[in-house]
């Protein structure tokens, strides 16, 4: 199942070194680079270029890039449904833009890469849970459900 594949992808990442910006598995990844590496596993060339940013650059523009980026490319699924393999956007605090972006890897876990720390598989535990704010598929994921 596609899913599945995402999530087991997304394993493969664990432990890599977080960098800012940067989306090499093993070598370094932001947690926007892990979604980016695993779509060119699973989808091949990636649909958008990543333009630079800075680490602060949701609190400096206020501006909802990411969750933009996401919709653009990726396909909306409810949010109260996330299943694993799905990709959710986090909100730092309630008016802020989503600056945070993980894989759901089960019903229990998430695995994404943040500041300090390498990639990880996490507990969706209610810290994460208040902070989720939307959720996407792969594109592939939906056509091969139909």
């Amino acid at each position: 199942m596609m899913r599945d594949k995402v999530a087991a992808q997304a394993r493969l990442w664990i432990d890599t070194p977080y960098c800012h910006q940067a989306s090499q598995r093993g070598a370094g990844t932001d947690c926007l680079g892990l979604i980016r590496g695993i779509w060119r596993e699973l989808c091949g060339d990636e649909p958008l270029e990543v333009p630079p940013y800075t680490p602060d650059w949701a609190e400096a523009s206020g501006d909802e890039t990411l969750l933009r980026a996401a919709q653009s490319c990726l396909v909306p699924v409810c949010s109260q449904a996330t299943k694993t393999g799905d990709i959710m956007l986090f909100r730092m605090s309630p008016h802020a833009p989503c600056k945070h972006i993980a894989v759901r890897a089960s019903e229990t876990t998430i695995i994404h890469a943040y500041w300090g720390r390498a990639v990880v598989e996490s507990y969706l535990v209610p810290y994460w849970q208040k902070r989720h704010a939307y959720s996407f598929a792969f594109p592939s994921l939906i056509e091969s459900s139909l």
